[in-house]
């Protein structure tokens, strides 16, 4: 079941569109999927990936050996994640970025090393190293 989500648009005004991120995405996945691949890879991507055919029903659908199978399969996952990736305006990965997961209005500020120390120890001497002895004592 699909669920419509609202999306944020930065800017003084702050409005809201809905939409069906997940029908997108899927929509956007299998479309530069399709125009980035050949024929024959995009259908050993249709069985393989998008339908769930295992390795065995691929080889005997297709009539190729196991080994350029999986030759096929690794050079489908490398040209469709540098695609993926460069795709431009909005690449399909991260995720997080494609679903608007990190809606930022100011740039992050810096972490100061000292802020990191718990609340009480700020104002204290930081305490000496721990030196384990080098030899028992006799």
């Amino acid at each position: 079941m699909s669920r419509v989500s609202p999306e944020y648009s930065p800017g003084k005004d702050r409005t809201i569109a809905w939409g069906r991120k997940d029908e997108e995405y899927i929509a956007d996945f299998c479309l530069v999927s399709r125009r980035a691949l050949e024929e024959d890879e995009h259908k050993i991507f249709r069985f393989h990936f998008l339908l769930g055919a295992d390795w065995k029903l691929c080889c005997r659908t297709m009539k190729m050996d196991r080994g350029n199978f999986f030759h096929a399969v690794y050079r489908i996952e490398q040209k469709l994640g540098k695609v993926f990736r460069e795709l431009k305006p909005y690449p399909l990965y991260p995720l997080d970025e494609y679903f608007n997961g990190n809606i930022r209005r100011l740039p992050p500020r810096p972490v100061l090393v000292d802020s990191l120390q718990p609340a009480g120890a700020r104002g204290r001497k930081a305490a000496a190293p721990l030196r384990p002895p080098l030899r028992a004592a006799a």
